[in-house]
């Protein structure tokens, strides 16, 4: 069975990794979904946290990369994918990620949505905390993969 791994990743995070690993355990395939949202104020374009994704994923069978834009639920129906995974790190994410899960459910008969808890060893930070890092010259270094903190440092230049 396949599922889809939505999500901004921007950038890319050894917690976005460990739901991505720990996904293709449960589900034949997992195809990261890595959201166009122009209107969002991003560090990186979708065509470079597609790229991000592919060099850190390149090792795991099982685990393509894509690109969307516009409602995911448009996009699982053209595919036939009725599996969103999503991670979750504290009650706050629930929240949010439940009201996606039954609007998503409504938009797309069938639709379902399996949360994974991240591991505890990822549990307190988000690309926000490493982009905000390397905004202030710190290395987010055990935050995300060398590929990702080398394209983080290219942009804020860190030491």
């Amino acid at each position: 069975m396949k599922a889809v791994y939505p999500g901004r990743f921007d950038p890319v995070t050894y917690g976005h990794i460990d739901v991505i690993k720990r996904a293709r355990e449960i589900f034949s395939q997992v195809i990261v979904l890595c959201a166009e949202e122009p209107e969002k104020n991003v560090v990186f374009s979708t065509k470079e946290r597609v790229e991000m994704l592919r060099e850190v994923t390149a090792k795991l069978s099982g685990v393509e990369v894509s690109s969307f834009s516009g409602l995911l639920v448009d996009w699982l129906a053209k595919n036939e994918i009725k599996v969103i995974v999503r991670g979750l790190r504290a009650v706050s994410d629930f929240e949010y990620e439940f009201q996606m899960a039954l609007t998503n459910k409504r938009l797309y008969q069938g639709a379902e949505t399996v949360f994974l808890m991240t591991d505890e060893e990822h549990f307190y930070f988000s690309s926000s905390v490493v982009k905000e890092l390397a905004r202030f010259g710190r290395c987010p270094k055990g935050f995300v993969p060398a590929p990702v903190e080398r394209r983080l440092k290219e942009k804020y230049g860190f030491d």
